[in-house]
């Protein structure tokens, strides 16, 4: 049904219209022509940049100018376009699996094989699955827009060449293991390298190996044999352990002898030499002055011996009683040159 009251307000707008001038007719529509340039205008002219982003205008597709943060001025009606890019925002290319969920507890799901092969040979014929990680930023939006014509699809393949490369050229367990690190660096700088010479605007941050797995068909048997190798390399350490425990205590128990010996060889070797030199100077003496050197000897072997023997009694058979005639066990004898 119609509305009555729209049906009132059109006829009253015809009977207007039907009073209208013609001349009043072309000044409204001419206005309204004005208004409406005008609005559009002001609308196509500015444009506001993201804090972080970049926009690059062009002008009947030639560059014209690279604009920062805030508000800015163009020619409107489609003479200047205004194309953002976010150059200081932080991007990344999900090989062999995709985030479902990126909050605290992250979730993951594995790329259908169709879609996206992450499974590799390496150089010891060793099929794995490695899924990875690449984190990059817009360094040049004109470039960005301008070398390829998808930026995106090329990083995905040259990171993808450059990662087969890689483990191509080295052994199952080292990526598996401890050349995980190492893997990635060199990832790295190639792709860097290579989107370089494309001249994208792209500036690699991190290359991160999220998971290498054997593949599922073969994980079980592929289990059992890191067990194996594990447990060997636990043996070789605990041989090398016992090695370096027994090893440095017997040379230096070795070393020990060794020195004892050439310490005592020292002592009665220099023990001997002061004898015979002893015995050399004592012989010249008695050359010299033999009733004296004999006397000496004598002497110097009495005060030796005698102190050992304990208490000393002297008897004459003539007397019935003890006459001590010396305290020789209080004592060596006098010095040489007093009373004797």
């Amino acid at each position: 049904m119609t509305d009555p009251n729209w049906g009132s307000f059109e006829k009253s707008l015809r009977r207007k219209t039907s009073e209208m001038d013609p001349a009043q007719i072309r000044r409204l529509v001419l206005l309204g022509a004005v208004a409406l340039v005008l609005i559009v205008g002001g609308w196509t002219s500015f444009y506001t940049v993201q804090p972080e982003e970049e926009v690059v205008v062009k002008r009947f597709g030639e560059v014209v100018s690279i604009q920062g943060p805030g508000l800015h001025f163009k020619l409107p009606f489609g003479v200047d376009r205004a194309y953002p890019v976010a150059t200081q925002r932080v991007f990344k290319e999900e090989f062999g699996f995709r985030t479902v969920n990126p909050d605290e507890a992250s979730q993951y799901r594995k790329v259908a094989a169709d879609r996206e092969v992450s499974l590799m040979l390496t150089g010891d014929l060793k099929v794995i699955d490695v899924e990875w990680v690449v984190q990059y930023q817009i360094e040049d939006a004109d470039k960005y827009l301008h070398r390829a014509r998808d930026p995106e699809q090329t990083l995905r393949d040259t990171s993808e060449a450059v990662m087969r490369r890689i483990v191509g050229n080295r052994l199952g367990s080292d990526v598996l293991t401890e050349k995980r690190v190492e893997v990635a660096t060199r990832a790295r700088v190639e792709i860097q390298e290579i989107l370089d010479s494309f001249d994208l605007g792209l500036r690699i941050g991190t290359v991160e190996l999220q998971d290498v797995t054997p593949p599922e068909r073969v994980k079980p048997a592929f289990n059992e044999v890191n067990q194996a190798e594990q447990e060997r390399e636990r043996l070789i350490n605990e041989a090398e352990k016992r090695r370096n425990q027994v090893i440095p205590r017997a040379e230096g128990e070795a070393f020990q002898v060794v020195a004892e010996a050439e310490g005592y060889a020292a002592e009665r070797t220099n023990g001997a030499r002061g004898e015979a030199e002893r015995f050399a100077a004592i012989l010249a003496e008695y050359i010299n002055m033999p009733d004296v050197t004999r006397r000496r000897l004598y002497l110097e072997m009495i005060d030796k011996v005698l102190p050992r023997l304990g208490r000393i009694y002297i008897m004459d058979g003539a007397e019935r009683a003890a006459l001590p005639l010396l305290n020789l066990n209080e004592g060596s004898l006098p010095a040489r040159g007093g009373n004797r």
